[in-house]
């Protein structure tokens, strides 16, 4: 892809300062810039950069732009980060052209939006629909009557709709499988990392409202609903039938066992099990027992004095 900083002022927005006409062929970071680059200044802490970065053009902030102007092309915006990401989403849309590939099934009655792009040996199931848009990596897996908003990215080796964990124990210690009837549905400007697995509901259908952004190696289990513009990292197990509000975060490795509700705006730190519901906003964090991050963390600080304050009483304890 090549690109003017003119061509990028007028889909992006900002200001450009000095030679509109450069035209770039990659993002790059500063310190890797070449000449035909364009880079990004997000982090004061790598200033100094301006001054050796070889990109051809830089984004800055208001405040670095006379500076970042004094050696080259630039193009100023109140947000230079989130800039960058506007900017590297128009840039990947260049390596996934709209289309189905080859190899890919797509079974009868399923609905592609003609925008969409579907990687190499995927699966589009009977019913399912893929929005306007959307981009399916190699080897995803979209199970029947499942449905994908708009502008949806689906990375390498997800499934979407495989059946739920459901089981009803029987009375000679067998487990009798419940059919899993319900669908998935997925809103708009969703993301879903490697190998992710997103479970059909058992009656009810499993839910991601728009915006929600799901790392590698994530689980969501039947019935679940997870509001918009949550974001989880890597290897989150969400149990079935939970209920995760909006703008919610979920650290790496965090657990939600089955049934509970988050409030909006609840971020679980890494590691986390979440073993009851949480119904006020704030940070929480711990394996077991979990807290307000506040009392959590005066209680890890006391549980590192233990061993010293162990020391202390046996000592008192020897004495006559």
């Amino acid at each position: 892809m090549r690109l003017t900083v003119a061509e990028i002022v007028a889909r992006l927005g900002g200001q450009a300062v000095g030679d509109a006409a450069l035209a770039v062929d990659r993002i790059a970071t500063l310190g890797a810039a070449e000449p035909s680059h364009i880079s990004f200044l997000a982090n004061p802490r790598y200033r100094a950069q301006l001054a050796t970065t070889r990109a051809g053009c830089v984004i800055v902030a208001p405040a670095f732009a006379e500076e970042a102007a004094a050696r080259g092309s630039v193009i100023v915006t109140p947000d230079p980060y989130l800039y960058y990401a506007q900017l590297s989403q128009w840039w990947a849309e260049g390596a996934a052209p709209p289309g189905v590939h080859p190899s890919t099934v797509v079974e009868s009655g399923a609905s592609v939006a003609p925008d969409a792009s579907i990687g190499a040996l995927s699966v589009i199931g009977a019913g399912a629909v893929i929005g306007a848009g959307t981009r399916i990596g190699a080897r995803v897996t979209v199970g029947a009557r499942c449905v994908i908003g708009a502008r949806c990215i689906v990375h390498s080796g997800a499934v979407i709709g495989a059946d739920g964990f459901g089981f009803a124990p029987t009375p000679d210690g067998r487990w009798e499988k419940i059919a899993q009837l319900g669908s998935v549905r997925i809103g708009d400007d969703v993301e879903i990392g490697a190998n992710s697995c997103i479970d059909r509901g058992a009656l009810d259908d499993t839910v991601l409202a728009d915006g929600v952004k799901l790392d590698n190696l994530v689980q969501i289990g039947h019935n679940v609903q997870v509001g918009a513009h949550t974001a989880m990292a890597g290897c989150v197990g969400v149990a079935g039938s939970a209920r995760i509000g909006a703008h919610c975060t979920l650290g790496g490795g965090a657990i939600v066992l089955g049934h509970l509700e988050l409030a909006d705006r609840v971020h679980i730190s890494a590691a986390t099990v979440v073993t009851r519901s949480i119904l006020k906003p704030g940070t929480y964090s711990g394996v077991f027992p979990f807290d307000d991050n506040a009392a959590w963390e005066k209680n890890a600080a006391t549980l590192r004095q233990l061993h010293a304050l162990r020391d202390r009483v046996r000592a008192l304890e020897k004495k006559p």
